[in-house]
């Protein structure tokens, strides 16, 4: 899919078939936190969420790691009064809830590099299929980070300053171990050399129907 498909079947999900956004959040973030542990992860997990929707997914992420008995910390790259919509509902469950979370803002770089390097598992939920310009601060600084982290990185639904159509680096782009994406593999992942940045995919079904993704 491309990033006007993706965002088309989304708008159509819930628009004509009535699916509300927060199903499909939920589906998505409980997806990957299985997918995680699966995989039999059993230190610490860091969760990288930016402001938007992939932040969003972060936050559904660590609610179902942490039930599960994951030790996890959120890392915030931006103030929680900025979020909106289905993000900012699944941030005030894990405020509620007691779950661990930083602003990022309030670390300075070594104690943001100290935290990734104490992880087991690092989430990138910084940004999502909808960023087209160059990586800005503070996410640019953050991608560099996880990469020189030496920690392995699962990124959540594309890495974090890819291009969803192209598969291009946007300036600066995570290098992921695996990549879970939703629905279907995007157009960028087929790229000359985007497998570097993605490792290895994995689609994950959300509750979309069938007809979304195939008319005939």
């Amino acid at each position: 899919m491309s990033r006007e498909q993706v965002r088309d079947v989304d708008r159509r999900a819930m628009v004509e078939f009535g699916l509300s956004g927060l199903v499909l959040m939920e589906n998505a973030g409980r997806g990957c936190a299985d997918w995680l542990l699966n995989e039999g992860v059993k230190g610490r997990v860091i969760i990288c969420c930016g402001k938007g929707n992939n932040g969003g997914d972060g936050y559904v992420i660590a609610r179902h790691l942490e039930a599960a008995g994951v030790d996890v910390e959120v890392l915030l790259f931006t103030n929680p009064d900025e979020l909106a919509g289905d993000s900012e509902t699944n941030f005030a469950v894990l405020a509620k809830a007691g779950t661990p979370f930083i602003r990022a803002a309030d670390l300075d770089d070594a104690a943001f590099q100290e935290r990734l390097r104490e992880s087991e598992w690092i989430i990138d939920a910084l940004l999502g299929t909808g960023i087209t310009g160059e990586v800005r601060e503070p996410s640019a600084s953050a991608i560099r980070a996880i990469n020189e982290s030496g920690k392995p990185v699962l990124a959540v639904a594309l890495p974090s300053g890819m291009d969803c159509d192209t598969g291009q680096s946007l300036g600066v782009c995570v290098r992921a171990t695996q990549t879970v994406t939703f629905v279907a593999r995007k157009i960028g992942f087929d790229a000359e050399g985007a497998v570097s940045l993605t490792g290895l995919v994995k689609v994950l079904p959300i509750g979309v129907p069938r007809q979304l993704l195939d008319p005939d």
